[in-house]
């Protein structure tokens, strides 16, 4: 099996660590994000009994039927707020859709930004009001600890420590809580059907709450696949696409999945929580002119992050 770097980082060496301490964390992760796209990164802000609630929660969300679970099914939001029942999102290049049903909470913007109107409002769920507020405060303390992992990497790539600070305030970021659902008849799904086909984030960096089994996989340089799992209540930080259009492939958003369960196991339920950061939609992704050289040649044609993101949810059928 090839050597996969995925290194346990401490988020606490950069927030409030020596210049050293700093330096080589903002090292760490960029080689790490160079090699394989993926860490996994303690003290982060979320205590373990927020995260414990959380899941309390999600579970509850979850365990509610399905005819309540529906009428939190908004048409013409694409999934971006509410619940997206089971068949309903499909990996790029695939057919058969996934085995899951998820619930996303966006942006809440309280300082009077004006980017408040082109965002809808989140879903509440009146059966679980504490659902409600857990997922609002565990939203805010992820996006507080991607911010200080884009300054690390912006640190990395040379620029100013702050060059993604006002590009991700208020930004389009999504915390999705998902639920693989238990499959009690395996010869009943299509052999192709999996709980999340292979695939790349779409945004900026995603951080993951652990998950309730195994399951998560990336794909090496070497083209295997190589199980991805953290310590405790340490969370797995990937980069997204647009990140790497932004990087010109410099940092790497690595293709990964949820295999199934061997099939005794199929009739449990896996539940995982990842927090999508996004920029606001008028990002430019324009490569940087410091990731492109003789050897390293531009890739991508430009685009902001509001039209890659419609782009990407066309092709994962949320948008039609």
């Amino acid at each position: 099996m090839s050597k996969v770097n995925i290194p346990r980082l401490d988020l606490n060496d950069y927030i409030n660590g020596t210049a050293a301490d700093r330096k080589q964390f903002s090292d760490n992760i960029g080689k790490a994000f160079n090699q394989t796209g993926f860490v996994t990164i303690t003290n982060h802000g979320l205590s373990k009994q927020l995260i414990d609630e959380l899941y309390t929660q999600v579970k509850a969300l979850f365990a509610l039927p399905d005819d309540v679970k529906q009428k939190y099914e908004i048409p013409g939001l694409a999934g971006q707020r509410g619940y997206t029942g089971k068949g309903k999102e499909t990996a790029k290049g695939f057919k058969t859709p996934d085995l899951k049903e998820f619930w996303q909470i966006g942006q809440t913007v309280t300082d009077g930004d004006p980017i408040k109107d082109i965002y809808p409002d989140n879903v509440a769920v009146d059966e679980l009001p504490s659902f409600n507020v857990t997922t609002l405060e565990v939203y805010k303390k992820l996006e507080d600890a991607g911010k200080h992992l884009l300054q690390a990497i912006a640190v990395y790539l040379n620029l100013p420590e702050n060059y993604f600070d006002d590009k991700v305030h208020n930004g389009n970021s999504i915390l999705r809580t998902l639920h693989y659902f238990p499959i009690t008849d395996p010869d009943s799904v299509p052999d192709d059907a999996v709980r999340a086909g292979a695939h790349e984030d779409i945004n900026l960096i995603t951080l993951l709450i652990g998950a309730s089994a195994d399951g998560l996989e990336l794909l090496t340089r070497e083209g295997t696949w190589f199980p991805v799992k953290a310590h405790g209540e340490d969370l797995v930080v990937n980069v997204g696409d647009m990140l790497q259009r932004l990087t010109n492939n410099k940092l790497k958003s690595t293709t990964h999945r949820v295999v199934n369960p061997p099939r005794e196991l199929m009739k449990y339920s896996r539940f995982s929580v990842p927090f999508f950061l996004h920029p606001k939609s008028g990002m430019d992704l324009t490569s940087l002119e410091s990731c492109i050289d003789a050897d390293h040649p531009k890739l991508y044609t430009d685009i902001t992050a509001g039209e890659y993101l419609d782009e990407r949810l066309r092709e994962i059928g949320l948008k039609m």
